[in-house]
């Protein structure tokens, strides 16, 4: 019995006083995502607002718009240094975030917990179903002389208004998302002897929280449209007041002033909000 023997034939070893050259791949250099930079993309922005302030401010100067009806960026600069000086700006801007704070939190978490509630009690809520479709459907300004006149024209009618825009929407939006709860998920925590309170604490809560946090986005800005609907009908200081009395003046500067200062609380409290967003729900922040 033979048995065959396999040669393997081995490299040939480098040649004594010569090193064996080893190549290093080569890292390319990762291209400048100019699009997605953060300090190009807010330069831009700026750039556009510039460009916009200056082409009105030439169009004002040159006669080509009435600055007059249109106001000017010159104007609305001069204006607002003067209701900084007289703090006429602070006190109408506090009075306007003040009410809208209040009523956009009583609003939103009282209609939040009412549409979390009403998971507990589906017979009561398919009876109450048409009724606040009916009320989200209703333009929410249509109640302000009513609550004007049953809580004057001082700051709690308007929480009164803020709190009425931002109830049902935050009501409506929890009870939907109550209803994408995976069923399954229910019927295995009951089969593991889970209470129906212990249910709602660990399942219903957590899955509802993107409904809810979603629904509070669209509340700042409805909060703000009521209360400035209300300071419009009737009121004594507040961003509202200032636009529509200087409307009345035809002092389109100060009414730019005053637009402004919305806009700027407006991105401020959704800002607010997204903070909030990215530290209950970091994985749905993107």
């Amino acid at each position: 019995m033979s048995t065959a023997t396999h040669s393997v034939a081995l490299p040939a070893a480098a040649p004594a006083g010569k090193a064996q050259a080893v190549k290093t791949p080569v890292r390319k250099r990762k291209p400048f995502a100019w699009k997605n930079s953060f300090w190009i993309a807010n330069l831009l922005r700026i750039a556009m607002i510039a460009g916009v302030l200056a082409a009105w401010q030439i169009a004002a100067d040159q006669g080509a718009i009435n600055a007059f009806l249109m106001g000017s960026p010159a104007g609305i600069y001069q204006e607002a240094m003067r209701l900084i000086g007289t703090g006429q700006l602070w006190q109408d801007s506090y009075a306007t975030v003040e009410a809208t704070l209040i009523g956009f939190l009583v609003g939103s978490l009282s209609g939040a917990f009412c549409g979390l509630l009403l998971w507990c009690f589906p017979y009561v809520a398919r009876i109450l179903d048409p009724f606040f479709v009916a009320l989200n459907g209703l333009p929410k300004i249509a109640l302000a002389p009513m609550i004007i006149i049953w809580f004057g024209s001082g700051m709690l009618s308007k929480v009164a208004l803020a709190f009425v825009a931002t109830f049902i929407v935050s009501l409506l939006s929890a009870y939907q998302g109550t209803h994408q709860i995976d069923t399954s998920l229910v019927n295995l925590m009951r089969s593991l002897g889970a209470t129906k309170r212990l249910i709602f604490l660990k399942l219903v809560i957590p899955s509802t929280l993107p409904w809810i946090i979603a629904s509070f986005r669209l509340n700042i800005g409805f909060a703000l449209i009521a209360e400035i609907g209300g300071e419009f009908i009737a009121s004594d200081k507040g961003l509202g007041r200032m636009i529509f009395v200087s409307g009345n003046l035809f002092n389109l500067n100060a009414v730019w002033v005053g637009i402004m200062m919305l806009m700027v609380v407006a991105v401020v409290l959704y800002v607010v909000v997204s903070k909030i967003e990215k530290s209950i729900l970091p994985w749905n922040s993107k």
